[in-house]
């Protein structure tokens, strides 16, 4: 086994693509959704029908309750973690900031920033040496978004991984001297159903001329990605905020 890996939002598109590499490479994966049960079953099932160990533990990472039954569980079921995946996240109703409405600007937030802060102190509390921890591995699953600021229709979500980056470089620095390193993956056009939430079904396809690789990303290459920054291949990289974009 390379560790215990939990996943967050990993019922469907680069959260399933990682959770399914990372039962490839060995780890233990806690495989957490908040509503697709069948399709975290369909994912479980791929982990251990190519003979890896995998769970399937339903809750909201932006509800504290929920967390702290996550990792129960998973301290249960799987053992100590050693590799945290903040993937979890929503993109919130499209509109102009003008149109944003305090419900659904507090419920983004509660998901793509607070649910990223519970998990990783949960993982922290585990892992950390301060705490008798061994070390270990948090990778947030950002977007280019935080930089391009999504002016139009998606700045709550464009903030929100602006946040999770700040978030990330600050982690780092914090507990980098605990044996914990932090990074995070900023991918950019990926072919995955979270484009037609916003109303652009066709947007890997409007959108690949504008990338230098003149296509979309797939899930799995950005979950390469993701389980490679948690493996000791790079065990000297650390607030790093990786571009996976194809040169975008």
């Amino acid at each position: 086994m390379s560790g215990v890996m939990l996943v967050t939002g990993a019922s469907r598109g680069i959260g399933a693509a990682t959770a399914i590499e990372a039962g490839r490479q060995g780890y233990a994966v806690c495989v957490n959704y908040n509503r697709s049960q069948e399709k975290a079953e369909q994912v479980l099932a791929a982990i251990t029908d190519a003979g890896g160990k995998a769970i399937v533990v339903q809750g909201s990472v932006g509800t504290t309750a929920d967390v702290l039954r996550i990792f129960e569980a998973m301290d249960k079921e799987l053992g100590p973690i050693t590799a945290l995946v903040n993937n979890g996240g929503i993109i919130g109703k499209p509109g102009r900031a003008d149109e944003a409405t305090e419900a659904m600007l507090t419920n983004l937030f509660a998901v793509n920033i607070t649910g990223c802060f519970l998990c990783a102190r949960e993982a922290i509390r585990r892992m950390s040496t301060a705490h008798g921890g061994d070390g270990g591995s948090i990778v947030n699953v950002s977007s280019i978004a935080s930089r391009f600021g999504g002016a139009g229709n998606l700045i709550p979500y464009s903030a929100s991984k602006g946040a999770l980056d700040t978030f990330t470089i600050g982690l780092a620095e914090e507990v980098g001297p605990e044996g914990i390193r932090v990074n995070a993956v900023n991918p950019g056009l990926i072919d995955t159903d979270i484009h037609a939430e916003y109303g652009e079904p066709n947007r890997r396809i409007d959108f690949a001329p504008n990338v230098p690789l003149r296509r979309a990303g797939s899930p799995e290459e950005v979950a390469k990605t993701i389980v490679w920054l948690c493996s000791d291949d790079a065990s000297y990289v650390s607030r790093a905020l990786l571009d996976v974009t194809g040169g975008w």
